[in-house]
């Protein structure tokens, strides 16, 4: 990355009960000046999920081919579409075989920005801990044009 990049997390205490306040305390720090800030939230439609979205200017929503990726997909879309957000659909482990998933996108007239193929060698380096991208020539290029066609998407 270009730039300087700046790293912000938080931690729950044990028995709390809702990240929401951590996420609002490091939404308040962000740096005024950056072009660009990634919030990374949990899966599903919490608190926490709606609370990283909120004031957002894009989402996208990260699933996979599977009933489950299919049913949580759907009500994080109907969640962005309340808040008003632009999104577009990363599909983590794509199997073209689930035709369900592929039907409810294109129903839903929602943009693909990426298919991440269901591959061994992309899940030897997940299960290494690894960013598979540092070891698979040309996706490092696939996640740079999908970044900058979000940028062109929201001007």
């Amino acid at each position: 990355i270009n730039g300087n990049l700046l790293y912000g997390m938080g931690l729950m205490d044990l028995g709390e009960p809702s990240g929401v306040g951590i996420i609002r305390e490091l939404k308040r720090r962000m740096d005024d000046s950056a072009d660009v800030v990634i919030i990374d939230a949990p899966p599903g439609t919490s608190c926490p999920v709606v609370e990283s979205l909120r004031g957002t200017d894009f989402a996208i929503l990260v699933t996979e081919s599977s009933p489950f990726g299919l049913h949580d997909l759907r009500m994080a879309v109907e969640v962005v579409r309340t808040m008003e957000i632009p999104m577009g659909v990363v599909l983590n482990k794509y199997d073209s075989s689930f035709k369900d998933m592929d039907e409810y996108i294109e129903r839903e007239g929602l943009k693909v920005l990426m298919k991440i193929p269901f591959n061994k060698e992309i899940a030897y380096h997940y299960s290494k801990g690894e960013l598979f991208t540092k070891h698979m020539s040309g996706w490092r290029d696939e996640f740079w044009k999908m970044f900058e066609e979000i940028k062109g998407m929201i001007g």
